[in-house]
């Protein structure tokens, strides 16, 4: 029997074109539950239902919105255990430490940081020109669906991590479309946030699950005039699809997409602790099997004989340690399909490059290629091996090393190790700016795998990083701003505007810009003072 989806704060059977099983990765043994492929019929009833639910949510309190947040945030810990399971099930990734003491306790205190920032209203950005009586902020903008990974069945699931919480904390309803590794885990967060939407008391469609529709489908989706904006984290070839169909009809679409998230180890780091850094590098670049957006996929280095041996002390990390299962043997297979891309272009396997067992698993694989050839072929040489991948590029010299640098495409993050004692100053004066160009987060001196939920953080970038170089996925409260517009009011009158938009500061805490200056004072208009 199929799983129902939840539409319309009903869970129904869907309106299915077809099934689908999730897998055990560890075994790639088929799970028992089945899982409808819903047609273009559940969608129209969701952005039906979504829609009508906007409309309701405009005139609902925020405080609501928050409580919703918080009681979703404590429902999720009290059913851990059996989310963990079920999460663990499906992708095979460590109960312990990853999804019960890292994934879960983030993904809840997301939500939580959620309702704050909807509680303090600060994130609107109130605006106020009281000389010339216009005044703007930002507000909710509408239905949004959100397309979770297949790497984080928790704090980026589309019914409970990043995308799900700046939604809802910016006022607007989400249909969740669940990633096919995970669609259990996701039903048993849909369920947790359809109880803790019912007792705020929010409109039935404010949370809605689909579990697949067709690329057809989802493409119409995206492109919706019901629909508000799209957040989606995945390949990059689904999301440039997803972002054709919602640029054609001028709909807002976030994605991440892609990022080798290279690392550079300048001579003095490397003199001076070299086997420290081996260390971190191997542990980061296999930590979870690799499968993380920030996983350090390139790695730049200046010839020497320090570097020979620093490269060889990291194959030999490589070799000796253990393989992981992959999320799914399609990771396995896309794994397999861009090192073979990788060695077409020019690298050599240092070690690795072939499936293992048992379950999806793959050689942890070291590739190198000298700087001249990631020159040549920098597009391919580029390709993102998702997974317990990484390629060592190396330059004969500083000029080399900058030319590579100002071949990167867009990334997450990039990172320079350099020697505590200033002697790599010099080369990383030249260097820093080529790279800080080419990613959202810089680093020093550590890994880049892992991402804190941190108001200054931004987990963006330049394409293909991200479709949008100016948000952030993580990182609140300014990650609520991709699901937002900006409202502006020119001579309304005082007692239409929106509380946030009056001469007094609602809660006498409200960060607003009044006539140049960040305050929380009241607003006085020429003449009403």
């Amino acid at each position: 029997m199929l799983q129902p989806v939840l539409i319309a704060g009903q869970w129904r059977p869907a309106a299915a074109s077809g099934a689908f099983q999730a897998e055990n990765p560890a075994t790639l043994e088929s799970l028992p539950e089945q899982y409808p492929i819903s047609d273009w019929a559940d969608c129209d009833a969701a952005l039906a239902a979504a829609h009508e639910a906007y409309g309701q949510l405009r005139a609902a309190p925020v405080a609501s919105l928050a409580a919703f947040l918080e009681d979703f945030a404590g429902r999720i810990e009290a059913q851990a255990g059996e989310l963990v399971e079920r999460a663990h099930q499906e992708t095979a990734l460590a109960k312990s430490p990853r999804l019960a003491d890292v994934e879960l306790p983030r993904t809840a205190n997301q939500l939580r940081a959620a309702a704050q920032a909807a509680r303090d209203g600060s994130w609107r950005l109130p605006t106020i020109d009281s000389q010339s009586n216009i005044r703007s902020m930002f507000d909710s903008l509408g239905p949004v669906a959100v397309f979770g990974p297949n790497n984080f069945p928790l704090a980026f699931n589309s019914a409970s991590g990043g995308d799900f919480a700046a939604a809802i904390a910016a006022g607007n309803p989400v249909i969740a479309k669940a990633n096919t590794s995970h669609p259990g885990t996701t039903r048993l967060l849909a369920q947790a946030a359809h109880e803790a939407a019912r007792t705020a008391d929010l409109p039935a469609g404010t949370i809605q699950l689909l579990y697949r529709t067709s690329h057809e489908d989802g493409e119409r989706l995206v492109a919706d005039p019901r629909l508000g904006a799209t957040g989606y984290t995945g390949s990059r070839a689904a999301g440039l699809a997803l972002k054709r169909a919602a640029d054609a009809a001028g709909k807002p679409i976030y994605l991440e997409l892609s990022s080798v998230n290279p690392v550079v180890i300048l001579p003095g780091g490397l003199d001076e602790r070299g086997s420290a850094i081996a260390d971190e590098f191997a542990a980061s670049c296999l930590m979870g099997a690799g499968q993380f957006c920030t996983n350090p996929g390139l790695l730049l280095l200046l010839e020497s004989t320090a570097t020979s041996r620093f490269v060889k002390a990291i194959s030999e990390r490589f070799a000796a340690a253990p393989t992981a299962a992959l999320l799914s043997r399609r990771v396995r297979q896309s794994l397999a399909t861009s090192v073979g891309e990788l060695t077409q272009a020019g690298a050599k396997v240092l070690c690795g490059g072939q499936e293992a067992a048992p379950g999806a698993r793959y050689a942890n694989t070291l590739l190198t290629a000298p700087a001249s050839k990631f020159i040549e072929r920098s597009e391919a040489l580029q390709t993102e091996a998702f997974g317990n991948a990484s390629l060592v590029v190396v330059a004969r010299d500083v000029e080399e090393l900058l030319t590579a640098i100002e071949c990167l495409e867009g990334n997450l993050t990039g990172c320079v190790y350099s020697a505590p004692s200033g002697a790599d100053d010099a080369i990383y004066a030249r260097i820093e700016p080529a790279l800080r160009a080419k990613v959202g987060r810089l680093l020093n001196d550590k890994m880049p795998t892992g991402v804190a939920v941190s108001p200054a953080m931004n987990h963006g970038g330049p394409y293909p990083a991200t479709g949008h170089p100016g948000f952030t996925a993580v990182g609140i409260p300014a990650a609520l701003r991709r699901f937002a517009r900006l409202n502006c009011y020119d001579n309304v009158r005082a007692d239409r505007l929106p509380k946030e938009l009056r001469d007094k500061n609602p809660t006498g805490k409200l960060w607003r810009w009044i006539d140049g200056e960040w305050t929380t004072r009241h607003a006085v208009a020429p003449g009403r003072a």
